[in-house]
């Protein structure tokens, strides 16, 4: 591998002193009853991979499959149509309990609401989230995307009737356009990172995603299983953060999973401010195969919840996402199929490759595995570009050898 495996861990005898009861159950429960009232919901698939734990070492490997969200293969839609249900609830002055999707949709809210333009930048899956949400409003919406963004992912989020900017820039600089149109025009930006000063919309989003995490737990019950390692994704930290802060609340103390970050080595502003134990920037150009990890600049929010509930930072190369994807899509009799994508298969990727490598021992060793763990991780999306995803697991694009 061209990079290698990075690890930061923090260690703390006391627990985190941010209050995270923002991601507790009863929030949680509240805002799944919101998307439960969407006609396409559905709990999305929660995998148990048996036949793979037996051959990695360890008692259980859970993944939760996002690729089956809303026919949109990702599950960034929580939290973009949550947030957006929140702001049409406090401009029409109304509790969002009192808006399920059939009156949010209505050609009442809509005459209420008027003409409004929602605004955001993304890699793709947010900006599909919020595309999607948007034209179930009959309302509009702009999204700007970076330099190099997959055509298809493109494509799908014009398909919701959104209008695309694809900018000579990177990530954090096509955000930086989003809020400028945004306070130009007087439209609203839906974004997934804060910074200060805008933070409530980020912090609804993230709270969006706790459906998902409600949905883990439900099946962790079902199937009497309690998890000892928690493996999440991390772009600006929104998700890690939201599904971090639910299960922190969920097992507190000594019971909490050890929660473990992995970034793309190219830009891995999360692993870099754990390491210097404060917000740091990452500017310039940078590439990886991880098109919703490619942030450069912490969510003011989410890094304060992760400075205090993750135990481990990794910073890994882009090789073993591919791995991931491979392993996921090709699986041992027994095992359920996952088309997991270059983002969603990220963690997993890591995990399976220590686990598996003899020469990655101490890294095993330092995170606590062995043959009583039960690993969780959420694939957060599927081929969004389906042609990379057959670059690399079908033309072995990016091998891990």
């Amino acid at each position: 591998m061209k990079h290698d495996i990075k690890i930061h861990q923090r260690h703390r005898d006391t627990p985190g002193s941010y209050d995270i009861s923002f991601l507790d159950l009863h929030t949680a429960q509240d805002i799944a009853a919101f998307h439960a009232s969407f006609p396409m919901y559905k709990p999305t698939p929660f995998r148990q991979l048996t036949a793979l734990a037996g051959a990695l070492g360890v008692q259980d490997v859970l993944v939760k499959d996002e690729s089956h969200r809303f026919g949109l293969n990702a599950f960034k839609v929580l939290g973009g149509s949550y947030a957006i249900g929140r702001v049409v609830a406090n401009k029409l002055g109304e509790d969002l309990t009192k808006l399920p999707f059939e009156r949010l949709i209505s050609d009442e809210i809509r005459q209420k609401l008027d003409s409004v333009t929602f605004v955001t930048a993304t890699d793709g899956n947010h900006g599909r989230g919020v595309a999607w949400t948007a034209n179930q409003l009959k309302q509009h919406s702009i999204v700007f995307m970076p330099r190099g963004s997959a055509q298809e992912r493109v494509r799908n989020i014009e398909a919701e009737g959104a209008q695309v900017i694809v900018g000579d820039c990177n990530y954090d600089e096509a955000v930086r356009m989003a809020n400028n149109l945004a306070q130009e025009k007087g439209y609203i930006l839906v974004q997934d990172t804060a910074w200060e000063g805008y933070e409530d919309i980020p912090r609804w989003i993230m709270q969006g995603y706790m459906t998902m995490a409600l949905e883990m737990e439900d099946s962790l019950k079902a199937i009497k299983k309690k998890p000892t390692h928690l493996f999440l994704q991390a772009g600006v930290g929104s998700l890690p953060a939201a599904v971090a802060g639910f299960f922190a609340n969920a097992y507190p103390g000594k019971d909490k999973p050890i929660i473990t970050i992995v970034e793309p080595n190219a830009v891995d502003c999360i692993y870099r401010s754990a390491v210097a134990d404060e917000r740091v920037l990452i500017g310039g150009e940078y590439f990886t195969i991880m098109a919703g990890l490619a942030c450069g600049e912490p969510n003011t929010v989410a890094l304060k919840v992760l400075m205090d509930y993750a135990d481990n930072f990794i910073s890994a190369p882009d090789e073993l996402a591919a791995y991931g994807m491979r392993v996921l899509g090709n699986p041992l009799p027994g095992d359920a199929h996952i088309i997991s994508g270059e983002s969603g298969a990220a963690p997993f990727g890591v995990v399976a490759k220590i686990l598996a490598d003899p020469k990655l021992t101490a890294l095993k060793e330092a995170l606590k595995l062995h043959k009583d763990s039960v690993l969780m991780f959420i694939s957060t999306e599927g081929d969004t570009d389906r042609q990379g995803y057959r670059d690399i697991v079908w033309d072995g694009k990016y091998p891990s050898v």
